[in-house]
């Protein structure tokens, strides 16, 4: 061939220098498909029980949990590997010492949540301030807002907590464990006619009840008592004369103050032996974790008011 003239291309080299082509294309066009499809694959929108569409990672491995139940109810479906911070008050399990804290669930600390870098917050809509939660979505940080009501709801809770950390398994094993226990308490209570009259104290000074809608009543009411402080009003007070009117039969005194108060309020009360309670040596002392957290140990605290309700009921329900 002449010096200059281009060169005949023969079907061979043209197939060869196409499939070269084509192997450029795909190796360039591929992994930006697949990059797509990851990142399209990459979240997820649920429905919070807000109603609200939070839009969230399929797999969030940066959680931070803004109230001391929601950090009971990840570590208690095996979840707690994901949380790089929790509130102040958040002391159980024992191993919530050692990770981070973003303030107190009702002075949450915004920059310390945003320096964690969450790809998740988990709220209580009771307790967590709106504006917080707000300026988290203003900086992308999605917040999916729990409500639990009712023991109902403390599973569905804990349920949907599950469903949002991939741990759909682990969160309804439990939740059938803690059903069949919340069962057996209600079959035991049907064997009995009885009601005995309960006043529930929260905290010791003010004298502080509580109302028709708490989880408390419920609690009474399921371990087959009679809430002797019933009514419209959530945490209402008394004096020391309305408390003796009620004439309990069972008194129970719980507080989030620990030491020597207990004590020292149950031998207060005990200076009136013609409350039936003191007169049969039913006032006792309770832990208000177990009671007012929405959290698996809230059936604890069932069995254990079965048992100071109906003593000799129940021997162990688990």
């Amino acid at each position: 061939m002449k010096k200059g003239h281009p060169q005949p291309v023969g079907f061979g080299d043209f197939f060869v220098k196409m499939k070269n082509r084509w192997l450029i294309i795909i190796y360039l066009v591929v992994p930006l498909l697949f990059s797509s499809i990851s990142a399209q694959g990459a979240a997820r929108t649920v429905i919070d029980q807000m109603g609200r569409k939070v839009t969230i990672a399929l797999d969030p491995q940066r959680v931070v949990s803004l109230s001391p139940s929601i950090t009971e109810n990840i570590f208690a479906i095996g979840q707690e590997y994901r949380l790089k911070g929790i509130t102040r008050f958040s002391d159980y399990p024992p191993a919530t010492a050692d990770i981070p804290k973003v303030g107190s669930y009702t002075r949450l600390n915004l920059e310390k949540i945003v320096a964690l870098k969450p790809d998740l917050c988990i709220a209580l809509k009771d307790g967590n301030p709106i504006g917080i939660i707000d300026r988290l979505e203003s900086l992308n940080i999605p917040v999916f807002a729990t409500d639990p009501r009712n023991l109902d709801g403390v599973l569905e809770t804990i349920r949907e907590i599950g469903l949002i950390l991939n741990s759909k398994d682990k969160a309804k094993l439990l939740v059938n464990k803690l059903q069949a226990r919340i069962d057996k308490v209600k079959f035991l209570v049907a064997k009995t006619d009885t009601k005995p009259r309960v006043f529930f104290q929260i905290g010791i000074t003010p004298i502080v009840s509580a109302g028709t809608n708490t989880f408390i009543n419920e609690l009474i009411t399921l371990a087959g008592g009679e809430n002797v402080s019933a009514g419209a009003t959530p945490y209402p007070r008394f004096s020391r004369e309305q408390v003796l009117g009620l004439e309990p039969e069972v008194f129970i005194i719980t507080s989030m103050a620990r030491g020597g108060d207990f004590e020292e309020m149950k031998a207060w009360w005990s200076r009136w032996p013609n409350m039936p309670a003191v007169r049969n040596n039913r006032i006792y002392l309770m832990d208000s974790n177990v009671l007012d957290r929405a959290t698996p140990r809230m059936v604890d605290g069932l069995e254990m008011l079965l048992q100071h309700i109906h003593p000799g009921m129940i021997e162990e329900t688990k």
